[in-house]
């Protein structure tokens, strides 16, 4: 993550948790000059994330903590590993403790259910891939998180690739009508995706690019998201995907879960995108222990 974006997550956290007052819990009961070695321990199995944030927030609290991690970003946990000791003050460990380990744990949850899809669909040609569905203000920690769960980033946001959805379709006056627009105001670098929730949809996006095609023009379509399709409709429509005469990436979504993502894969899907994987995570269990 750039250093600013983190640097505003890590202040907002603490300032939510230390307000106007700070630690007066820590300040009231321990003495200003205890000092002790935390150990930073993973209670159960998942990949590891969120190192940078935990690390600001530590830093954030004070500079003079040493940090040492046992475990990088990516790297696979079990039960009862040790990932980071952190030492210096003790009131200053106990003061950045809960923020970092809610950093830690929320964006290694990320990571482990990434790498659980990610697994799932080993062997196929799919991408595992997120979504917008983040939580507000945590969005790049959450998608580096995708990333070291070994999944994909889809678009970051309304700003760097066009998605047209149902709604925009609905509110354009219908597909051609919309993909007209984009004929004439989307720029050549600017990639653009189409959802469709039926075969005859899909046929009609087809055919428009395919005429543009044969007319010497560039495609406007660079990929489909087919929307709530069953893995065999999936199929059918990928196959008929391949046929186009310009390429087209197959990207499926809606409801994908752990019982329904191989299938979806072994169905010819390049891509599929999966909201829960942010927005839907536990938190992995750290544990901090603190020798004074």
């Amino acid at each position: 993550m750039n250093r600013p974006g983190l640097d505003r997550v890590v202040r907002t956290a603490l300032e939510e948790d230390l307000g106007l007052g700070g630690d007066i819990t820590s300040r009231l009961t321990v003495p200003d000059d205890a000092a002790g070695t935390a150990y930073i321990v993973s209670r159960q199995t998942g990949v590891l994330s969120g190192v940078d944030a935990a690390t600001a927030t530590f830093m954030a609290v004070d500079p003079d903590l040493q940090l040492a991690w046992a475990k990088a970003a990516g790297d696979k946990l079990a039960p009862g590993d040790l990932v980071a000791t952190v030492s210096g003050s003790a009131r200053s460990v106990l003061t950045a403790e809960r923020t970092a380990l809610n950093l830690l744990g929320h964006l290694t949850g990320i990571a482990s259910r990434t790498s659980v899809f990610v697994d799932l669909v080993d062997g196929t040609n799919a991408r595992i891939v997120d979504t917008r569905k983040t939580t507000p203000g945590l969005r790049e920690l959450e998608k580096q998180a995708v990333l070291d769960g070994g999944g994909t980033n889809h678009r970051f946001g309304l700003y760097d690739a066009i998605l047209v959805k149902d709604n925009h379709i609905g509110l354009g006056g219908g597909l051609v009508p919309v993909l007209e627009r984009l004929a004439a105001g989307s720029g050549h670098l600017v990639r653009v995706e189409v959802e469709v929730d039926t075969t005859a949809q899909l046929e009609t996006l087809l055919a428009f690019d395919a005429q543009r095609v044969a007319d010497g023009q560039a495609p406007v379509v660079h990929a489909v998201l087919l929307d709530n399709m069953e893995a065999w409709e999936v199929a059918t429509c990928v196959a008929r995907i391949r046929r186009h005469p310009a390429p087209l990436i197959a990207e499926v979504s809606g409801g994908v879960n752990e019982e329904t993502v191989q299938d979806l894969a072994r169905a010819g899907a390049d891509a599929i995108s999966i909201g829960a994987l942010t927005h839907s995570v536990r938190c992995h269990d750290f544990g901090l222990d603190l020798q004074v």
